[in-house]
């Protein structure tokens, strides 16, 4: 909101329609809502909110937690392989999501998914596992995976490793809970967006990764958005250009 020309009840509604709204709200979307003169305002707007999204004092994943990779953006022509994403349209995620285990009424054991990880990479090799799964998850944790070469004794050193091998079974099955993660991230960005350029994709899987986290409880997630905005440094326009130039 630093230096804005927006009154500051415009930077409100768009913290709350951005945190709150269950399909979440394009630039298009917000112009129309508040009233906004410019689309590429609204679409300024979003992306220093989306920056706000990002706690930098939030805790690891612990316990169980799934990890896996996907392509985001369409399909990829000439592509050689896994894990790496050739085309200039088609961007590689990487995912971890956390799992916990509970009793339902019927007296089963059901598993859910609880708190989510995702960062655009350029390729899915073991120094790149690596270095996610150790900002991303405690150390100690259980991590499943699928038989992926990324996925190695170093990559997961320090991890209780589970490998699920796709050939026992099909891969959504073998690891529900990331791949219900992928293919709904893949129906909001085609849903709500109607696609996004790779240079702009971290913003967006930072924006579900929030969502996804709060989406039991919306009003806190806005309430936690303006908390976590207020304690990060002023974001100028010039910063993003340069941010989304060197992407």
């Amino acid at each position: 909101m630093h230096r804005s020309h927006l009154p500051i009840q415009e930077w409100f509604w768009a913290a709350y329609f951005v945190s709150t709204m269950t399909p979440g709200i394009s630039a298009t979307q917000l112009q129309r809502q508040i009233g906004i003169g410019s689309y590429r305002t609204a679409w300024f707007m979003l992306k220093r909110l989306r920056q706000a999204m990002i706690n930098s004092a939030r805790t690891p994943l612990v316990g169980l937690v799934e990890a896996d990779e996907t392509l985001v953006g369409g399909h990829s022509q000439g592509q050689k392989g896994r894990g790496v994403a050739k085309e200039p349209h088609v961007a590689l995620v990487v995912g971890a999501v956390a799992v916990e285990s509970f009793i339902n009424k019927k007296g089963k054991k059901i598993e859910r998914a609880t708190r989510l990880r995702l960062r655009q990479i350029k390729n899915a090799d073991e120094k790149t596992i690596r270095s996610f799964l150790y900002q991303s998850v405690e150390k100690g944790s259980h991590i499943r995976t699928d038989g992926w070469r990324g996925y190695s004794k170093t990559a997961l050193a320090d991890y209780k490793h589970e490998v699920r091998i796709v050939g026992e079974g099909k891969a959504h099955q073998l690891a529900p809970h990331i791949h219900r993660v992928f293919s709904n991230l893949k129906t909001w960005l085609h849903g709500t967006h109607h696609g996004v350029q790779p240079k702009y994709l971290q913003y967006y899987l930072d924006e579900f990764v929030f969502r996804f986290n709060r989406r039991r409880t919306p009003m806190a997630a806005f309430r936690t958005l303006l908390g976590i905005a207020a304690q990060k440094k002023p974001v100028g326009l010039d910063q993003i250009k340069k941010r989304d130039s060197s992407a």
